[in-house]
């Protein structure tokens, strides 16, 4: 069905042929070469943690990056069913060479994917991916040995770790979560949101919590990604319930969204600019997010003194960003936080304990949280991409016809009108082109959006 390499890693659906699926041909092959590399450019250690979702491939998986990487003379830690940011974490505690996270974080339970980590624990850059990228292309690595062998050893120590990473984080106000006493309906979607998010919720003092998809099972029941359109049952819960709020994260535990008293959604895009409100109001300092994310969080850092600046999207460019400003906190409108004195990563724990204590600080429920922040609205849309379509030059026909219309091209394309944009870029992940459009009014946003897929398709 599809087979992505990329900078930051390779994702896929599993099964099929070689070369054109995620098969064990090449996660075998992506791992060689990314254990080559880390044996080449990163010299202070021989170690590398790893850590899967709760995915049906991820057993598979696992067993085959483990063996790919002692056959180098790697050794390594696994942290078992873990998250994202746990396994960056753990990368940061036990001074390792690198990491692999083996998930394929929204997308669906026929994908997975290997998520490549530096000695920093943050994601690779785009050179040592184009390094990494040119070893798979030359099929050229070197194994060990017997007598050299790696070894590989369990670590379960790691779930504690961060949740005592969250609790001491200076601005998560456990006390004040605590008085609220909040009653919470929590989605983990059949992942290891199940194993990480009702100890932590516990930890930090919500003793009323209901888990919906709570088995661990990679079977997940409904789509994975944390948006509305598959929210609807939370949303029911939290109403039927009488909760305070609803959760929900992806199947790797980095993306994160809330869900009103109401049954109505807070919005992903607000996640952050929550968040953000709360830290800023404590500890004023610049913001980034990607430039598919509400201008929302501009205004806020303005408010508090700071200064807004946008990155390409994806992690990786997001931290390279928030480290060149020094930024005070970042993240995009996927509902990912990144607290930079935590860890560099994306970080759905940490996005819980500030977000409850801002809750916490505010008089009155989430309904009233939310009215704080203004009703902008992004219509999200998206277009499969045949084979053979260039994009660049769709983009170029594009940008010719808005020619009179402030354009960005860092990113793919996107065209300011007025106080409304619109971005256009291929997805990291998935070979399709989203087309995000925001505006003050949502039938602005929609129509914007459904104008710029008109040009695609006549384009195309």
């Amino acid at each position: 069905m599809a087979l992505i390499k990329s900078i930051s890693g390779i994702r896929g659906t599993i099964g099929g042929k070689p070369s054109e699926n995620l098969t064990p041909l090449d996660i075998v092959k992506f791992t060689a070469a990314y254990g080559s590399w880390i044996k080449e450019i990163q010299t202070n250690s021989k170690k590398i943690i790893i850590g899967r979702d709760g995915r049906i491939s991820g057993e598979m998986v696992r067993n085959l990056v483990v063996s790919t990487l002692n056959g180098l003379g790697l050794d390594v830690v696994d942290l078992g069913l873990s998250t994202t940011p746990t396994v960056e974490l753990a990368v940061i505690g036990e001074k390792a060479a690198g990491g692999i996270i083996i998930s394929a974080s929204h997308n669906p339970k026929e994908w997975n994917a290997l998520k490549l980590l530096n000695c920093k624990g943050e994601f690779i850059s785009g050179e040592d991916g184009k390094w990494i990228l040119d070893r798979v292309a030359k099929d050229a690595y070197v194994f060990v040995p017997v007598e050299k062998l790696g070894v590989c050893k369990a670590d379960n120590s790691y779930l504690e770790k961060h949740i005592t990473a969250v609790l001491q984080y200076p601005l998560v106000d456990r006390h004040a979560i605590q008085q609220k006493n909040f009653k919470v309906v929590v989605d983990v979607i059949n992942s290891t949101g199940a194993i990480f998010i009702p100890p932590l919720l516990k930890a930090l003092g919500v003793d009323q919590v209901s888990v919906l998809n709570e088995e661990d099972s990679g079977k997940f029941a409904h789509n994975p990604e944390p948006l509305p359109e598959n929210l609807s049952v939370l949303s029911a819960e939290v109403k039927k319930s009488g909760a305070d709020l609803g959760i929900a994260v992806d199947p790797d535990v980095d993306r994160l969204c809330f869900v009103c008293e109401d049954g109505s959604m807070f919005g992903e895009e607000f996640t952050l600019v929550a968040v953000a409100d709360y830290v800023l109001a404590r500890r004023p300092g610049n913001s980034v997010s990607n430039m598919s994310s509400t201008k929302a969080l501009k205004e806020i850092t303005i408010q508090y003194g700071g200064e807004y600046f946008p990155s390409p999207v994806g992690e990786v460019n997001v931290v390279n960003k928030m480290k060149a400003v020094h930024a005070v906190i970042g993240g995009e409108g996927n509902g990912g936080i990144i607290v930079p004195d935590l860890h560099y990563g994306r970080d759905a724990l940490i996005g819980i304990g500030l977000f409850l204590s801002a809750l916490a600080h505010h008089k009155n429920g989430m309904r009233s949280f939310r009215s704080k922040y203004p009703d902008y609205f992004i219509s999200k849309n998206k277009i499969e991409l045949g084979k053979g379509i260039d994009v660049n030059d769709l983009f170029d026909k594009i940008k010719l016809k808005y020619k009179n219309h402030p354009a960005n091209t860092e990113d793919g394309l996107k065209i300011e009108f007025d106080d409304d944009w619109v971005h256009l870029r291929t997805s990291n992940t998935e070979p399709i082109l989203r087309i995000y459009a925001e505006s003050n009014f949502e039938t602005t946003a929609n129509n914007i959006a459904r104008r710029l897929m008109k040009d695609i398709q006549e384009f195309i």
